[in-house]
């Protein structure tokens, strides 16, 4: 746990022997990581509404809370992979691409196409501090299935490598169904008990449909990858809680 905290957020952790058997549990646990980043969130949200401020501007403090909680780490993943895709080059030409430190259109259209549809769903979802903590948790809940046995590393060093191909399938599946039994009674007390574990499942189709298409260009995936199908689970999550 200590490890999937300091890998995907900025607090500050004593982390002990970094190996892939940690990258593993690290990957398993990622979902649970969720609950401080949407908490972040979603305090930002109460405190924006007992300030006053509107809807839209309290969404977008909470989408910004969770990018700096996260040194937007999982945003530059997303601008990547959209520029090594964008390419339409072959794998290794991809890659390099996106080892790049600078962001290209690509980037910039994906960055800016999944903030506003993040600040808008917050907007306008029944109980956005709830639906904040259900999609953040659901993001992560992309990296143990993306990190399956199955699923190899597109470059030998990096996170990518790291974790790449640690998690077994039933680990993925126990996680998933403690998220889903989770996210279902968070439901049940917010008064939607099917449409708020429906949302995850979504969050986690489209994750799945994104490293598809990342496999079969690059070959596997990358931390840049990771972060790009947290952000993609996050995105899709939060649109089936708007109202």
């Amino acid at each position: 746990m200590r490890l999937a905290v300091s890998l995907l957020t900025v607090v500050p952790v004593r982390v002990g022997v970094v190996d892939r058997g940690a990258g593993r549990w690290a990957m398993v646990v990622a979902p649970f990581v969720g609950l401080l980043v949407g908490g972040a969130a979603a305090v930002v949200l109460v405190v924006a509404d007992v300030a006053g401020l509107g809807p839209l501007l309290g969404a977008a403090l909470a989408v910004g809370a969770m990018a700096v909680i996260t040194r937007a780490l999982h945003l530059d993943g997303l601008a990547d992979l959209a520029d090594g895709l964008g390419s339409g080059k072959p794998a290794a030409d991809a890659l390099e691409i996106m080892k790049r430190s600078d962001i290209g259109p690509f980037g910039v259209v994906a960055l800016l196409f999944a903030l506003l549809i993040q600040v808008a769903a917050v907007a306008s979802a029944d109980d956005a501090a709830v639906a904040v903590v259900v999609a953040a948790v659901a993001g992560r809940l992309a990296l143990p299935w993306a990190c399956r046995t199955s699923v190899p590393a597109a470059r030998p060093g990096g996170l990518g490598a790291l974790v790449a191909g640690t998690v077994g399938t039933g680990a993925a599946v126990a996680v998933t169904a403690a998220v889903l039994a989770a996210a279902t009674a968070a439901g049940a007390v917010t008064g939607h008990p099917v449409r708020t574990p429906l949302a995850v499942l979504a969050g986690l189709a489209a994750a799945l449909l994104a490293l598809r298409h990342a496999r079969r260009r690059l070959g596997g995936v990358t931390g840049d990858v990771l972060g790009a199908l947290v952000e993609i689970a996050t995105t899709t999550a939060l649109v089936a809680l708007a109202t």
